[in-house]
C-alpha cells in the first residue's frame, strides 16, 4: 500500500497538470487574452459559435483547437490570425470576412518564419488570402476548404501561399475562386498531393523560383489559365489531372523556362492546350495521356533535349504544333489515333515514320484567324500533299516507332 499511493499521487499530479494546460473558450471571450495568458504548448479548446478575431498574435507554441468549427469573424479588419513561431497547431476553424488589402495581403492565418506548424481542417469563406506563409519550413497544410467568392481577380488573393518556404508538406486541400488556388515563390523541396483546386481566377497552381518540388495526385479543374511553371528545375509532376481550362491564354500546363524536370503518367483533358513550352529542356514526358484538347501541345522552337515517349495522343484538334523549322526534341514509342501506318511484322509498332505536326497547325499559329476554315476540304488536301512531301512542317519532328494501340494506364 505504501508502494502504490506514491504511485497515485503522482499520477492525479500529472492529470492536474495536463488539465492546466487546456483553456476553454466560448463566444464573446478575447481570444489575444487567451493566447497571451497561455504557457508554452498549451491548447486552446474554442467551444461552438462566432469569436471577433482580428490581427490575434501568436508567438509560443500553442494548438488552437475548434469543436464544431466555430467561426473566427475578421470583421473586415484585416488578418485574423498572426503566427511567428514554431510548433502551432491550428484544427478545426472556420475563418470568415478577413480585410482586403494588396498592400496588407490580409490573410486568415499569416505565418512568419514559423516551422514545424500544422494548419489541418479548416473552413476559409470569404477570405482575401486564405493562407499565407514566409520565409517558413517543415510545414503541414492539410484537409483544409478555402473557398471565396469575389467576381474580379484584383478583388481576391490566393487561396494557400508559399513564399521562401521549404520542406513542407500541403495535402488534401480544396481551393476555389481564389486569384491563384496555390501559389509558390521561392519554394524547395516541397510535396504537393491530391489537392483538388478549381474554378480559380487565374492559375490553379502557380510557382516560379521554385526547385526539387514534387505534385503528386492533384486535380486542377477550370480555372482560368491553368497552371503555370516558371522558372524552376528539378520538378515532378506526377499523376496530376488538367481538365477543362478553356480560353484564349489557358492551359493545361504552361511551362516558361524550365529544365531537368519529370511530367509522367499526368492526364490533359478537354483543355484549349494540354502543355504549351518555352525556354524548356531536358524534361522528361512519359505516359501522360493526351485526350479531347485543342492542341495536345504546343513546343517552341526555343525548347530542347526533351523526351516525348510512351505517351497516347487521342481525340485532339491537334496533337502539336510548333513556331519554327529547327526541332531539337525526341518522339518516342507514342500512340497516335491519328496514325494511318501498318504493323507487317506484329510488333505493335508501326512499321512507317509519324509526323504529328500537320500543315493547318503550321498556319493556325501564324494566322490564327484561319482556324475558321478547320474541316474543310482544302484543308484536308493540303494536309495529305504535305504529308507526302514536307516543306512547311519541321523535318526532324517524327516518331519513328509508333504504337498501334494505346496504353493502358488505368486512368
Amino acid at each position: 500500500m505504501n508502494r502504490i499511493f506514491p504511485f497515485i499521487l503522482t499520477l492525479c499530479l500529472y492529470a492536474i497538470h495536463a488539465e492546466a494546460g487546456k483553456i476553454i473558450l466560448k463566444p464573446g471571450q478575447s481570444i489575444q487574452a487567451a493566447v497571451d495568458r497561455s504557457a508554452a504548448g498549451d491548447t486552446l479548446i474554442f467551444s461552438p459559435g462566432t469569436y471577433q478575431a482580428s490581427a490575434v498574435k501568436i508567438r509560443k507554441p500553442l494548438s488552437l483547437i475548434g469543436n464544431n468549427h466555430p467561426v473566427m469573424d475578421g470583421e473586415n479588419k484585416g488578418n485574423i490570425f498572426l503566427v511567428a513561431s514554431e510548433n502551432v497547431l491550428i484544427r478545426g476553424l472556420k475563418f470568415i470576412r478577413t480585410g482586403k488589402s494588396n498592400m496588407d495581403d490580409s490573410a486568415a492565418i499569416k505565418f512568419f518564419d514559423s516551422k514545424n506548424c500544422v494548419i489541418e481542417n479548416n473552413i476559409l469563406v470569404d477570405t482575401f488570402f486564405g493562407l499565407h506563409f514566409s520565409n517558413s519550413s517543415n510545414l503541414t497544410i492539410r484537409n483544409n476548404k478555402v473557398n471565396a467568392s469575389a467576381s474580379r481577380e484584383f478583388e481576391v488573393g490566393n487561396g494557400i501561399h508559399l513564399w521562401k518556404c521549404k520542406d513542407s508538406l500541403i495535402e488534401k486541400n480544396e481551393v476555389s475562386g481564389h486569384r491563384d488556388g496555390i501559389y509558390l515563390e521561392f519554394v524547395t523541396n516541397t510535396l504537393a498531393k491530391e489537392n483538388f483546386i478549381q474554378g480559380n481566377m487565374r492559375y490553379g497552381l502557380h510557382f516560379m523560383f521554385a526547385h526539387n518540388n514534387t505534385y503528386l495526385k492533384n486535380t486542377f479543374k477550370r480555372n482560368g489559365a491553368g497552371v503555370a511553371v516558371m522558372y524552376t528545375k528539378n520538378v515532378t509532376m506526377q499523376e496530376n489531372r488538367f481538365e477543362e481550362n478553356w480560353g484564349s491564354s489557358a492551359y493545361g500546363i504552361l511551362l516558361k523556362d524550365i529544365s531537368d524536370s519529370k511530367v509522367i503518367g499526368n492526364v490533359f483533358l478537354k483543355n484549349t492546350v494540354g502543355i504549351y513550352m518555352e525556354g524548356s529542356s531536358r524534361i522528361d514526358f512519359k505516359e501522360n495521356t493526351f485526350k479531347e484538347n485543342g492542341w495536345a501541345l504546343k513546343l517552341m522552337a526555343s525548347c530542347d533535349q526533351n523526351l516525348f515517349q510512351a505517351n497516347n495522343f487521342t481525340r485532339n484538334t491537334f496533337d502539336i504544333s510548333t513556331n519554327g523549322n529547327l526541332v531539337l526534341n525526341q518522339l518516342n514509342e507514342n500512340y497516335w489515333d491519328k496514325y494511318e501506318g501498318y504493323d507487317l511484322n506484329r510488333d505493335r509498332i508501326g512499321d512507317v515514320p509519324f509526323r504529328p505536326i500537320n500543315l493547318y497547325s503550321v498556319i493556325v499559329e501564324k494566322i490564327p484567324a484561319s482556324v475558321m476554315l478547320w474541316r474543310s476540304f482544302l484543308v484536308t488536301l493540303l494536309d495529305r500533299m504535305e504529308k507526302i512531301l514536307p516543306t512547311m512542317t519541321p523535318d526532324e519532328m517524327i516518331d519513328h516507332s509508333p504504337k498501334m494501340r494505346p496504353y493502358d494506364f488505368g486512368t
